[in-house]
């Protein structure tokens, strides 16, 4: 239904303004996603931007499937520390903290597809880190596998993430924190019960802040604002 809506779409030629909850369908329908939390509008961009270039943790966590994974990180000197693995910071991350006036404690973002079994990573190993981890279980998607893994400490509790969590129905879900999800290839030998060795590309890891929860970003000279609907505008965004 989602191709034959585009297709109608692309024929007639005419701006349409889709509303949805489902992010599967606002990703693939339109050109231009407007992301909602509690009335606010929190972000307007591309999906491909939306993906890559979140401007908050709730925008983080609703785009992508399975979600983003959220980890505390303590910056200590040039390195991070998350609960699984540390590693130093390139100069990339060091710009994107300062940036951010990040000290001590920063939310660490990874998607579940920047992690791979580090027996299939290959040429790709030096733009991460390796560490091994507990598999709880796996879920085999035939082109791809899922694997969950728990940690120690490094929850994290944000306003934003709770929001997403009751809009999503994860919160009536029972457990919940320290624990991870991956997307390994298909050709994975990773088996729940036991430890595996994972790879994490450090290069594409995200940065928030722990208060508001902004992404903090190199390319920025402040942490990213969520937009919000002016008091004075006399309709809604389209």
């Amino acid at each position: 239904m989602r191709a034959e809506v585009s297709r109608i779409q692309s024929r007639l030629e005419t701006t349409t303004i889709y509303v949805t909850h489902d992010q599967t369908e606002a990703m693939t329908l339109g050109d231009r996603v407007a992301v909602m939390r509690a009335g606010i509008l929190q972000q307007v961009d591309t999906p491909k931007s939306l993906y890559e270039r979140p401007d908050n943790l709730f925008v983080a966590g609703f785009i992508g499937s399975p979600s983003m994974n959220f980890f505390t990180g303590s910056i200590e000197g040039d390195r991070l520390r998350l609960p699984f693995v540390d590693f130093t910071l390139d100069d990339v991350h060091k710009r994107a903290l300062q940036a951010g006036h990040a000290r001590g404690e920063v939310i660490v973002g990874v998607r579940p597809e920047h992690f791979e079994d580090a027996a299939l990573v290959g040429d790709q190993a030096s733009h991460g880190v390796t560490f091994e981890a507990p598999i709880d279980v796996t879920e085999s998607m035939g082109a791809e596998v899922y694997a969950y893994f728990g940690y120690e400490g490094g929850d994290v509790s944000h306003d934003e993430l709770r929001d997403l969590a009751v809009d999503t129905g994860a919160a009536d879900l029972p457990g919940g924190g320290g624990r991870a999800v991956v997307r390994l290839d298909a050709e994975t030998s990773v088996q729940p019960g036991e430890r595996a060795k994972l790879w994490m590309d450090t290069s594409r890891i995200q940065f928030f802040h722990p208060e508001d929860g902004r992404a903090m970003r190199a390319d920025e000279g402040s942490t990213s604002a969520p937009a919000e609907v002016p008091q004075e505008a006399g309709q809604p965004p389209a």
